[in-house]
């Protein structure tokens, strides 16, 4: 939940029923320290930077370019809002559904650099000023492996973990498409002209779902909807090149993206009493300072022992069973978003990069197991994606799925 060091923050933000705790025990997360930060100033520092403010956020007269090595959903600084499409593609043969995806993903290319360009044909952009759209187009791993497409060795379905209560129908897919916007109207409008193309291009819809940020100051870190700081540690650059970014060759500008819709029990974290929801978590809930710091960015130290011996950091503190220590310093960039589905179905978004998800699982074995969180989360629908590399601007989304 904490948010991450050096977050790129759009300036720009517009302003539960209790689980049994047997069954919620068991259904915790890779993902609430992993939660909502935006990306590292340094990690954005690519083919994007020119018109970007000093913040790290673009001025509010430049689009984010679509074009470019490596996506903008990635690589562009988090906006506050974000609305997730999942397709599938039929079944006829590998031949033709080889032809179909050629068509779709190339749909997709055009209508979302339109979108995203400094005078997007659809008059309903146009009136708002430039939205600053940034998006990202993946593939799941069962369209991959059916159709023989070049992803990473590494890339393949998740497993299942302890307490997971996932909706199949609100769950995976063959297709993904990530779109952020400074505001609900461009994703509105974006969303409609993207499930149009794809479906013109013979994709079927498979789910939606839309989430937000908090109004949050430049330069501070969000908070979730258990009022916890939300992603303090993503990595810089130099740790994004070997942790996030594919190795180099095909997948090189690539990136591995697990999706998780986490249910939160808000109304039973806070009733937790004073002072707890700081060992539940590992961080001071005032300033999301580690138990272990003095500072919010401080590294925690999950070593760290009180005179009787005991962990500062307590053993079953979110904080510290997600900690890179364990997994030789891998780290994940999180850019997650809270949803609110109505007065029983509120919580987070769990999105984050990686270059493999096997990552995530270690992570998230540890987290069913022992976490403190437990007891107030259910993960509902989980989604691991292929994030294919960016596209010139002659060049369209995939093309390096069929070499």
């Amino acid at each position: 939940m904490p948010t991450e060091q050096g977050n790129a923050q759009d300036s720009s933000r517009p302003a539960a029923t209790r689980f049994g705790r047997r069954r919620a025990l068991l259904a915790g997360g890779a993902v609430l320290a992993a939660g909502m930060g935006a990306a590292a100033d340094e990690l954005v520092r690519d083919d994007r930077t020119v018109g970007r403010a000093a913040t790290g956020a673009p001025s509010a007269e430049t689009a984010t370019p679509f074009h470019g090595a490596r996506q903008a959903g990635v690589t562009a600084p988090q906006q506050p809002a974000t609305h997730l499409l999942s397709f599938d593609l039929p079944k006829v043969s590998a031949a033709t559904d080889r032809k179909t995806l050629r068509g779709v993903l190339g749909a997709l290319t055009r209508t979302l650099a339109a979108a995203a360009s400094a005078a997007p044909p659809d008059p309903r952009l146009q009136s708002g000023g430039v939205s600053r759209l940034a998006s990202l187009v993946g593939i799941g791993p069962a369209l991959a492996a059916r159709l023989g497409l070049n992803v990473p060795a590494s890339f393949g379905e998740l497993p299942s973990f302890p307490g997971d209560r996932l909706d199949p129908q609100r769950s995976n897919g063959d297709l993904f498409v990530q779109l952020c916007a400074a505001d609900r109207w461009t994703l509105t409008i974006v969303a409609e002209l993207v499930g149009a193309a794809a479906h013109a291009a013979g994709a079927v819809p498979r789910w939606t779902q839309s989430g937000f940020l908090p109004h949050t100051p430049p330069g501070t870190t969000p908070r979730n909807l258990f009022g916890s700081k939300d992603g303090i540690a993503n990595p810089d650059r130099a740790a994004a090149e070997r942790w996030v970014w594919g190795p180099t060759g095909a997948h090189r500008n690539g990136t591995v993206l697990v999706y998780r819709r986490i249910r939160m029990d808000v109304a039973a974290f806070a009733a937790l009493p004073e002072g707890e929801h700081d060992r539940v978590i590992g961080r001071r809930a005032r300033d999301g300072v580690p138990l272990s710091g003095t500072a919010e960015h401080d590294e925690p130290d999950i070593y760290a022992k009180n005179p009787d011996g005991s962990y500062v950091i307590p053993a079953t503190a979110h904080v510290r069973l997600a900690s890179p220590r364990f997994d030789a310093g891998a780290r994940m960039l999180r850019r997650s978003y809270s949803y609110d589905d109505g007065p029983t179905d509120r919580g987070l978004l769990f999105c984050a990069f990686m270059r493999d998800p096997g990552q995530f699982t270690r992570v998230q074995n540890r987290l069913a197991a022992r976490d403190a969180l437990n007891p107030f989360l259910q993960h509902r629908a989980s989604a691991v994606v292929y994030v294919l590399p960016g596209a010139a601007p002659a060049g369209t989304l995939g093309e390096q799925l069929w070499t």
